[in-house]
């Protein structure tokens, strides 16, 4: 590095979707669990003469990877553009995540519905569900939702008030 050159600012990523840190790593496990369960269950399903067994199962077993990629790169540290696929996924907002998972999930059930590719995909999916409730974002307070429901009566008050006037 040339000393003229100012050095790159160090930026701290401050992410704005709302997730908490714990929920945030129960989706991060959810997607290594899912990932798992797709790969065991696709190579089981790939053993098989049937052709849509056979599609759904490599289906699947790339479903792993895209979860492996997307949520644990560094288990994907043999494969060069790993750390570019977790940044742009880390950049995604919660309901694009939850799309892109519950639809990698669907998709092999259509293919062959089958019980190895039904609970092959159901943690894949409630990943996608999980990011999907992480989509709506937090939960309000109780304080803030009585503030809001006396505030709501007072103006119906008002209002009958102003409405019994007018007559």
């Amino acid at each position: 590095m040339n000393p003229e050159e100012p050095a790159a600012p160090t930026k701290t990523v401050t992410d704005d979707d709302g997730m908490s840190w714990w929920y945030r790593w129960l989706c991060k496990i959810a997607g290594v669990l899912g990932g798992i369960s797709c790969a065991i269950a696709g190579v089981w399903n790939c053993v098989t003469v049937n052709p849509l067994n056979i599609a759904a199962g490599v289906w699947m077993v790339l479903n792993a990877c895209v979860l492996f990629l997307c949520e644990v790169p560094f288990c994907c540290q043999f494969i060069e553009f790993a750390n570019a696929v977790a940044s742009r996924a880390d950049k995604l907002k919660p309901w694009q995540k939850a799309l892109f998972y519950c639809g990698m999930a669907i998709f092999p059930v259509f293919l062959k519905i089958s019980f190895t590719t039904v609970f092959g995909n159901a943690i894949a999916f409630a990943t996608g569900v999980l990011y999907g409730l992480a989509s709506l974002g937090k939960k309000g307070d109780m304080v803030n939702y009585a503030r809001l429901q006396h505030e709501k009566q007072d103006e119906e008050k008002q209002a009958g008030v102003v409405e019994e006037g007018a007559q």
